[in-house]
Formats: structure tokens, sequence, C-alpha cells
């Protein structure tokens, strides 16, 4: 039996007419970007600035403002160190850097390392929904801050944060707004220009794009600048040096195209697909329940709690044709709840049968139906099993 892939928040499949775009550019267009004293080069300097035009396009950015990178991480590192140590270099006093505890690993990671640097992390906590609230954020402000960061969804729950009302104390603390928008990109409307951003993260395989593809959105007015982390030919206007994948980032451009025009028919095509697997396996395995359902959310990504007698590793294993992510992690043959659920006040054992599924652009009704009916019989059977204890630490 086929898989049935309902991991795309981990990574996404390229779109066909991102294939092709790729393969197309791969085969006829092996000009380095950066030579454009000759034809080959200047048009693939034309292909990568029409990627760069599409980039910003979908994010509501002006071209220049698009620096490429090879994905959200390097982007998130960019932004948050690259930022904070210009500040630094150019004298200023402020040392605190703030981000949330639902972060993804490399934020909390970055701001965390600039901790050996002099500055000072500050890692806030969020309400049961996954969401901070800005009181929490405004009474951190009051100590003088470099930069905040908060991914405008999170990847684990799909929850939205309000980037207007917590952007607009973050600006007016004096501080620079970065947004990881990894997840977000691609799936809700954004305007980076009408937002308080400085910058923002954008990784081509979370929308139907290549691997090895990102951006950072860096403003330019008022101008945010940034220590690079590579010395090399101060390619991207200086903030990130080296030879662009033409390639990838047409591929890339082509996925930003697409996900502008088909936005609104993808969120309501995920919302039906979610909407029909929640009601198709309540009806074989009451009990389940959608982490922060209340909130504010992605159509596309959604934590599912199992009820109290069943354990996440434990379903997942009896459903191998069905390929979705835990709610907490397996390491060492001990149960580790998600730092995530965690921080959101479930607890280990909620946490810990808690499993991610996000659907995508090419799900269909029928393998909606097909997931529910495989998660309800891999829980029956597991119930059916005798229970194994987990190894004590």
């Amino acid at each position: 039996m086929v898989a049935l892939y309902f991991d795309h928040a981990a990574t996404t499949p390229c779109d066909p007419r991102v294939q092709a775009v790729l393969c197309h550019a791969l085969a006829e267009e092996n000009g380095n970007p950066h030579s454009t004293t000759h034809a080959s080069g200047t048009r693939a300097a034309s292909m990568v600035e029409q990627a760069r035009a599409e980039v910003a396009a979908l994010v509501g950015a002006d071209v220049r403002e698009i620096v490429f990178t090879s994905g959200a991480t390097e982007s998130n590192n960019l932004a948050i160190k690259g930022a904070v140590r210009h500040l630094a270099m150019q004298g200023s006093a402020r040392r605190r850097v703030i981000t949330v505890a639902t972060e993804h690993k490399c934020v909390l990671q970055s701001v965390e390392d600039l901790a050996h640097e002099g500055f000072e992390p500050v890692i806030l906590p969020v309400n049961t929904n996954g969401q901070l609230e800005p009181q929490v954020l405004a009474k951190a402000l009051e100590v003088p801050t470099a930069l905040v960061s908060i991914a405008a969804a999170n990847n684990e729950t799909g929850v939205l944060q309000d980037l207007a009302t917590l952007g607009a104390l973050v600006a007016q603390a004096g501080a620079l707004f970065h947004s990881d928008l990894a997840q977000a990109a691609g799936k809700i409307v954004l305007d980076l220009h009408s937002l308080p951003v400085a910058l923002a993260s954008i990784s081509g395989h979370k929308l139907y794009g290549p691997k090895g593809s990102g951006a950072l959105f860096v403003r330019r007015r008022p101008r945010v600048r940034l220590t690079p982390l590579f010395s090399g030919g101060g390619q991207e206007r200086g903030a990130r040096s080296g030879t662009l994948p033409g390639f990838l980032l047409a591929g890339f451009g082509e996925a930003c195209r697409i996900a502008k025009a088909e936005m609104a028919r993808d969120n309501a095509h995920l919302a039906q697909i979610q909407a029909l697997f929640l009601a198709r396996l309540g009806t074989q395995l009451p009990g389940c329940v959608v982490n922060a359902g209340d909130a504010t959310r992605l159509p596309g990504i959604f934590s599912l709690r199992l009820p109290p007698d069943l354990r996440a590793v434990d379903v997942l294993a009896a459903m191998p044709e069905l390929e979705v992510s835990l709610g907490s992690a397996c390491s060492s043959a001990q149960l580790a709840p998600s730092y995530v659920l965690q921080a959101m006040g479930l607890s280990f054992d909620e946490a810990g049968r808690s499993l991610r599924l996000s659907p995508g652009r090419f799900t269909s009704t029928a393998e909606a139906e097909r997931a529910a009916d495989s998660l309800a019989q891999a829980a029956l059977q597991v119930r059916a099993t005798p229970r194994r204890p987990v190894p004590a630490a």
C-alpha cells in the first residue's frame, strides 16, 4: 500500500510545476549569476532576480529586501546573530535578546549561543494555547532589548502569534523584531511592509519548493544592518557570501508564485481535509483532542492528543503506512516530551500521547479517510496488545 504522507510540516514534496522549472534551469542555465560579463552569467542572474521578485511578492517586500540563503535555519541564525552583533559593534549597550519557549530549536539555540558573547538570552513562556501574552512581552521589554524573535506560526501545533500587536510593543521599546516565517509563508497573507517586522525568515522546502533554498527579509526603511556569518565575496549585498544556486532559486521562486496564486484554495482544501480526518477519527476513536484547538491556527498542522490509554510511540509503530511525526521524541528508549507541548502546560503523559499531523496540497479526501482509519485501527491494535513498560532512565 502506498504510504500516506501526513508530515508536510517537516517538509513538502516539490510541486510538479516547481520540478519542471528546476529541471529546465539545471539543464539549460549553468552560468554563475555573479559573472555578468557574458551571456550565460547574465541569464543566470536574470533567473535569480526573477526568483527574488516572486519571494518578495509573496511576503509583501521590496526585491532589494530579499537576501537568499540555504533555508530558514541559516536565515534565523543570520538574522539573530548578525543583527545583535552589528548593534554591539556600533556601540549599543543593549544586550537583552528575547524569544519564546515554543520557537524552533535553531532560534532557541541562536539566542542561547549569544550568551557566550555577553548577551542576555531571555526565553518567555506561552499560555496554554501556545501564544505569547502581550503583557508578558511588555514586561520583558522594560529592560533595554536588542532583538526579539517570535515565529508567526508554530511548527508543531500550527498556532499563530499576533505579530502586529507583539511587533508594535517591540518597536515601541526600540528593539528589532525578527519573525521565523518558515511555516507561515505561503499559507497566510503577509505584508511585511505593514507589519513592524525588521527581519523575517523563509524556507523553500516548506512551501513545495526545493530543499537548500531560503531567504531572509531585511528591511531597508528604516534600514537594518547585519554582520555576516560568512566571509567571502560579498554577494547578496554583503549579507551572505557564496555563489547562489540558480536552479534551486528558480524553483524556490516558482514555488512562491504558486503559493501566492493558490493560497486561498490551498487553505480551504487543508481545512476540509483536517475536518474530514477529525470527524472520521472521532467516530472510531473517541477521546482524541487537538492541542490548542481553540487557538487561531494554520489549517494544515494540528497536534493530536490520543486517549489516556495510548502512547503515541506505540500507535506510530503500529501504522507504518501513515507517515506522521511524534508530538514527543523517543531518545535512547526513553520517551521525552515535546518541549513545545510542555511549554504549553501539557504533562509528560499528555505530551507522550501527542502526534503531529500535517496534510498537504495534494492530499485527497480519500487519503484523509484512509489516514483516519489507519490511525484508529493502529490504536485498537495497541489496546489489544500487552503494554511494555517504558525503561527507566
